[in-house]
C-alpha cells in the first residue's frame, strides 16, 4: 500500500475530514511533506526530562490488539486524548496503566507501533527501586511483551575542519567511482530515510530531495534546519548543485526522508538519540515505505529496536549502520542480523563494507559545505549506493545488495573501498566500464 493509500484511515474520524484531505494531498504531491506539529506529539519537556534522569527510565510494550490503529506513526505519544490519535478501545492503554500501578511506575509518553502490534511507553521508576531488579520482575510478568532499559545512542562523525564549496574536492566520489555508475543512474525516485538529526530542508543543495519530515524531539522547524549532523549525512546521499555550484550526492535522484530522533548536544559536539526516539524513527520510515534506512548512530543493543530494524528488513528495505570506533559488532544497528555495516576503509573489521570516511565535503546548514569525517558518513555513501542499485531493480533484498557491494571491491586495491559502479555492473550484468557506456 503506498503513502497516499494509507491515508484512507483518516477518512474514518468525520471531525477531521478536512485536515485529513490536506495531509492526504500533501503526501501524493511532490513537494516535502512537512508535518506540523500536533497535540498528540512528544513534549520537548518530557524528552528533557528522560535526558537528565536515564537511569530511572524503562520502556515497556504490551500487545496491541486489533482494535486499536494509529493513523500516522510517531503522532501519538503523550496522549491519546485528542485527534489525529489512537482510535483504541483502551486494552493496551488498560494494561499498561496496570502495569504502571502495580510496579509504581509514571508513565511519561506512550506511542503504538504498529507494524509490530504493540502499545509502548516511557515510564518512570519513583520509589527508588533498582532498574535491572525491575527490569526483572517485568521479563515474568505475562502481561509484559518487552521491557528494556531507555537507552542512549549517538552519530558518529567529528568537528567541522574549514569552510569551502569547491566539488572538485569531493574525493570521496571519486574513489567509490560514483559519477561512472551516474550514467547510468542517479537513483531517482528511490526513498532514504534519514534517521539522525535534523536536516537543512531549505539548502540549495537539497532543494526538491525531502520528500518528509518529521521530528520527533523538539517541535522546532527552525532548530531542525540548523542541524549539522542530518544536513552532512543527506548532502552526500542525495545533494545536487545549484546553479553549477556545490557538491554532488551519490544518489541525486533519491528522495530524503528526513526523521528527526537525534538532537544536538553544543557542549559536547555530539548529537544523542534514545530508544523512544529511534523506535518513533523507525515506524515512521516503515509506513513511509523507506526503501533504504541509513542510521549514522550507534549505541548498545536494543530488543525493541532491533525487532524494529528485523520488520523492515523482512519487507523489503535496505538498513545501513555506522560501525562504532571501537569495531563492536554487536552494537546497534550493526548488530542486527542483515543489516549492513559502513566502516573507514582500513579498519580491519570484519563483514562490513568499506567506504570514504575521512574528510568528506558535504552540506552544511544555511547554505554552506565543509570537510566532515566518520563512519556516518561510510554509511552515507553506502546507503547512496544502495539507492542506485534499488533504482535499476528495485526488487534487491538486502543480501543482494550486500552482496553486490562485498563483490564490488578490486582485489588489488589498497583500501578496498567499494565501488559503485562495480556493484551496479553486478546488478545489470555486465563489466562496469561496458554498463556505463551503454548510458
Amino acid at each position: 500500500m503506498n503513502r497516499c493509500a494509507a491515508g484512507g484511515a483518516w477518512w474514518r474520524r468525520p471531525a477531521w475530514l478536512g485536515a485529513a484531505a490536506a495531509l492526504w494531498l500533501a503526501a501524493c504531491s511532490s513537494s516535502p511533506l512537512l508535518i506540523p506539529p500536533s497535540a498528540n506529539d512528544v513534549d520537548p519537556a518530557v524528552v528533557a526530562r528522560m535526558t537528565s534522569a536515564t537511569d530511572k527510565m524503562v520502556v515497556i510494550a504490551v500487545e496491541n490488539p486489533a482494535e486499536s490503529v494509529p493513523t500516522m506513526a510517531g503522532t501519538t505519544a503523550g496522549g491519546y486524548g485528542s485527534p489525529p490519535g489512537y482510535l483504541a478501545y483502551g486494552s493496551a492503554r488498560a494494561m499498561m496503566a496496570a502495569l504502571a500501578k502495580d510496579y509504581r511506575l509514571r508513565e511519561l509518553t506512550a506511542w503504538p507501533i504498529l507494524p509490530l502490534h504493540v502499545h509502548c511507553a516511557v515510564l518512570e521508576i519513583t520509589d527508588g527501586q533498582r532498574r535491572d531488579v525491575l527490569l526483572s520482575k517485568l521479563a515474568h510478568d505475562r502481561r509484559v511483551r518487552l521491557a528494556e532499559p531507555l537507552q542512549s545512542f549517538r552519530t558518529l562523525s567529528t568537528s567541522l575542519r574549514y569552510d569551502t564549496g569547491y566539488e572538485s574536492l569531493q574525493r570521496g566520489l571519486e574513489e567509490i567511482d560514483a559519477l561512472a555508475a551516474q550514467r547510468v543512474t542517479h537513483g531517482d525516485g528511490v526513498r532514504v530515510a534519514v534517521i539522525d538529526t535534523g536536516v537543512d530542508t531549505r539548502h540549495p543543495g537539497l532543494s526538491g530531495r525531502i520528500a518528509l519530515t518529521r521530528d520527533f524531539v523538539e517541535r522546532d522547524m527552525a532548530h531542525f534546519n540548523r542541524d549539522v549532523h542530518g544536513t552532512a549525512v543527506a548532502g552526500v546521499i542525495a545533494a545536487t548543485p545549484s546553479d553549477g555550484r556545490g557538491v554532488m550526492g551519490v544518489a541525486p535522484g533519491a528522495r530524503i526522508l528526513a526523521l528527526k530522533a537525534c538532537w544536538s548536544v553544543p557542549e559536547t559536539g555530539a548529537s544523542l538519540c534514545n530508544s523512544l526516539t529511534l523506535a518513533e524513527a523507525l515506524s515512521a520510515a516503515i509506513e513511509s515505505h523507506a526503501q533504504v534506512i541509513n542510521l549514522s548512530l550507534t549505541g548498545p543493543p536494543d530488543p525493541l529496536l532491533a525487532q524494529l530494524v528485523d520488520y523492515a528488513l523482512g519487507h523489503g528495505a535496505i538498513v545501513v549502520g555506522a560501525v562504532p570506533p571501537d569495531g563492536d559488532r554487536h552494537a546497534f544497528p550493526v548488530g542486527v542480523p542483515n543489516v549492513i555495516g559502513a566502516d573507514l576503509p582500513g579498519s580491519h573489521v570484519s563483514d562490513v563494507v568499506y567506504a570514504p570516511g575521512r574528510d568528506v565535503l558535504t552540506l552544511t546548514p544555511g547554505g554552506h559545505y565543509d570537510f566532515l569525517s566518520g563512519s556516518s558518513f561510510s554509511a552515507a555513501y553506502v546507503s547512496g549506493i544502495a539507492a542506485l542499485l534499488l533504482a535499476v531493480d528495485p526488487h534487491l533484498d538486502a543480501a543482494h545488495v550486500y552482496a553486490a557491494l562485498k563483490g564490488s571491491v578490486s582485489s588489488t586495491g589498497a583500501t578496498q573501498t567499494v565501488n559503485a559502479c562495480n556493484a551496479l555492473a553486478a546488478v545489470a550484468g555486465g563489466a562496469c566500464a561496458a554498463v556505463a557506456s551503454q548510458h
